[in-house]
């Protein structure tokens, strides 16, 4: 695959698509799910090509995807297509990390977001690369648990109230260096976000706070809800 020589001294994000959403409850994967009149995805992605830190966004579908063609994208040289996808998040990133080695180098800083976020605030995401750009070890966008916390027993009754004290809510993205990230899931595969990989290396991610709009879009009551946050964001911009 030739695309194109990439400055390495660069932030890359990558965009691991290849899920197909179960909790959904739809037969098309969330991703390409109706927001506002247009697939989720296309949110996401426009709001990263909006960050101009990125050089570019890969975006990681699955070989046999057969949605992304139905739709428009941005036309930006930065946005880039690795039909990648394996079994699971961890096996997409992995596989997207081994693509883009080739064109760049293991110090480059590599920023993991969720297809399905689609609300993610530009601005933060500026603020995570400024943040983490001299960071030994990367971090994470995240916010502090406000509501109170109960773990239920095996009768959905409360068996225990945690205290919500440190605790925060993980966000993407999650930004490491591609090399210690490559390390870290080839040790840890299972892991659900790349900060958990980097976490099993005995390092610690920073956490950077960022707004709780940025939500993953996982249940059918979401997408109302994401509706009206970029609803309300548009016409901000209007105005």
């Amino acid at each position: 695959m030739n695309t194109g020589q990439i400055n390495q001294h660069t932030f890359h994000a990558v965009v691991p698509a290849a899920g197909n959403g179960s909790r959904m409850g739809s037969a098309t994967p969330k991703q390409y799910l109706p927001l506002l009149g247009r697939p989720v995805l296309r949110h996401t992605l426009d709001h990263l090509l909006s960050v101009p830190s990125l050089a570019a966004v890969w975006v990681v579908l699955s070989p046999d995807d057969v949605d992304w063609n139905r739709f428009d994208w941005p036309v930006d040289a930065r946005l880039r297509v690795l039909r990648l996808g394996g079994a699971s998040r961890a096996a997409s990133v992995a596989n997207a990390l081994a693509a883009i080695s080739g064109e760049t180098s293991a110090a480059t800083w590599v920023l993991v977001h969720d297809a399905v976020r689609a609300c993610v605030d530009p601005a933060d995401v500026e603020n995570l690369i400024a943040t983490l750009a001299d960071d030994p070890v990367g971090g994470i966008l995240a916010a502090p648990l406000a509501d109170t916390l109960k773990r239920a027993d095996s009768e959905t009754r409360v068996a225990q109230t945690i205290p919500r004290e440190g605790l925060w809510l993980a966000q993407t993205p999650q930004m490491f260096r591609l090399g210690m990230l490559q390390q870290a899931l080839a040790a840890a595969p299972d892991v659900t976000d790349e900060a958990g990989a980097i976490e099993a290396l005995d390092l610690k991610p920073r956490l950077v706070p960022g707004k709780s709009s940025n939500f993953k879009l996982t249940y059918p009551e979401d997408l109302a809800l994401a509706a009206r946050i970029l609803s309300g964001e548009f016409e901000r911009k209007q105005a």
